[in-house]
C-alpha cells in the first residue's frame, strides 16, 4: 500500500517480474482467460507432485475462466535430476509434446535418470534418439535457465510458489485456498472490467 501511495496509483503493483508471454511460456488453457495462475515447479519436488491435482482439479472446475503457465525451477542443490527433467519436458516440447512430458515428470518424480527419460519420449511416440541427443547437448539449458533467471527477479526461492494475475499467493495451496483466492481475482476482474 506504501508502494502505492509513493508511486501515485491506486493500482496494485504486481509481483511477477516477467509477464506471460504465449510466444514462450508454456500455457494450459484459453491464452485468452481473465485469470492467469503461474507455477514455479521443479518436476523433482514433491509438493509439486501434490500441488499438481489440486491445479487439475482447479482447472476443471473453473474451465475457461483460468489459464495456468509452468515455468521452471529446478532446485538443484536438493533435486539431482531436476534439471535434467526440465530440459526433458522442453525438448519434448520441441516435439510438440511439453505438457504430455509434464504430466508424466510428476507423475514419475523417484524416476527421472536418463533411461526413464528415453522411455517416456517413447511411450508418448517421440523421437526418443533426438531428444537424449538434445539433452546430451544441452540443447534447452538456455530456456530452463531463462525461466530460473525470471524466478529470481520474482523473488521466488521454492517450490512451488504460484501468482495469480501477476501477484505472488502466500500460504496453502489446497484446492479450498486456491479456489477461493482465484474466485476473489475473478471478482476483481470482473469489476476492473466494466469500469
Amino acid at each position: 500500500m506504501r508502494a502505492r501511495q509513493l508511486a501515485g496509483t491506486a493500482e496494485d503493483l504486481l509481483d511477477l517480474s516477467e509477464e506471460v508471454d504465449p510466444e514462450r511460456d508454456h500455457i494450459r488453457g484459453p491464452h485468452d482467460a481473465r485469470i492467469t495462475l503461474l507455477e514455479y515447479g521443479d518436476f523433482e519436488c514433491s509438493y509439486c507432485g501434490q500441488a499438481e491435482g489440486v491445479i487439475r482439479e482447479l482447472l476443471a472446475s473453473l474451465g475457461d475462466e483460468v489459464r495456468y503457465v509452468w515455468r521452471h525451477l529446478p532446485l538443484n542443490d536438493v533435486h539431482p535430476h531436476a534439471q535434467i527433467a526440465a530440459e526433458t519436458s522442453e525438448a519434448a516440447a520441441a516435439q510438440g509434446s511439453f505438457w504430455e512430458m509434464h504430466d508424466i515428470l510428476l507423475e514419475h518424480q523417484g524416476e527421472l535418470r536418463p533411461e526413464h527419460l528415453s522411455g517416456y519420449a517413447r511411450q508418448l511416440g517421440l523421437d526418443a534418439d533426438r531428444m537424449l541427443e538434445e539433452l546430451r547437448r544441452r540443447v534447452h539449458a538456455g530456456r530452463v535457465s531463462r525461466d530460473v533467471a525470471s524466478a529470481d527477479e520474482s523473488g521466488v526461492s521454492g517450490t512451488p510458489t504460484f501468482f495469480i494475475n501477476g501477484r505472488r499467493h502466500y500460504g496453502a495451496y489446497d484446492i479450498a485456498t486456491l479456489t477461493e483466492t482465484v474466485r476473489a481475482v475473478r471478482v476483481r476482474a470482473r469489476v476492473a472490467a466494466t469500469v
